[in-house]
């Protein structure tokens, strides 16, 4: 069972929007940049709603954010839709894939690769962006930027984005993928 396009629609849209609204909320407490807020509502979608709607999610939320409160900026724009843009496609797709029977054991396992090809696509644009301008991007440089500073937001992502999956399918407002089975469908089965 799978959410009805109107809903993954629906869902879609507030991922946008929220990658609109997290990031100021966030940035009034000082924890912007160093929690990434804008990675979350991307990440859910590609999860909730799949490949597709997670690769728009990934374009469309950081490009309504820069419209709507000036930031990210323009110069961040080139390495940060890349990098959202892998991140909602990467888990939207493996999640379709990943049937381990456990929930928690699929969504790392979409969550961890897709966070890790987002990061390289993120450094590859910025360093194809600099490069243009005439400046060096390092390798030191990307992983200073990418991982070493992202370690905050790396773990609020792996703690919150599973969870709030979780919590979503418990309250009935996303299908189940393991369903739990009555006893007499176990008796059956």
């Amino acid at each position: 069972m799978s959410l009805s396009s109107v809903k993954k629609l629906t869902v879609c849209g507030v991922c946008v929007a929220l990658c609109a609204v997290l990031p100021p909320v966030f940035h009034m407490v000082g924890l912007g940049s160093v929690l990434s807020p804008m990675h979350i509502p991307v990440l859910l979608c590609g999860l909730v709603c799949g490949w597709p709607y997670g690769a728009f999610c990934g374009v469309a939320g950081p490009l309504a954010a820069h419209l709507i409160n000036g930031a990210p900026p323009a110069a961040m724009l080139v390495s940060m839709v890349p990098e959202l843009l892998v991140y909602g496609l990467v888990c939207g797709l493996l999640v379709k894939l990943i049937h381990t029977g456990n929930l928690y054991a699929d969504l790392y396992c979409a969550l961890v690769p897709a966070m890790l090809a987002g990061r390289v696509v993120g450094g590859a644009a910025r360093a194809l962006f600099m490069m243009g301008g005439g400046e060096r991007y390092t390798l030191a440089m990307w992983a200073g930027a990418y991982l070493v500073q992202a370690v905050p937001g790396i773990i609020l992502h792996l703690i919150l984005v599973p969870a709030l999956v979780v919590m979503l399918a418990k309250a009935g407002l996303i299908p189940s993928r393991y369903p739990r089975r009555t006893m007499g469908e176990n008796a059956a089965a």
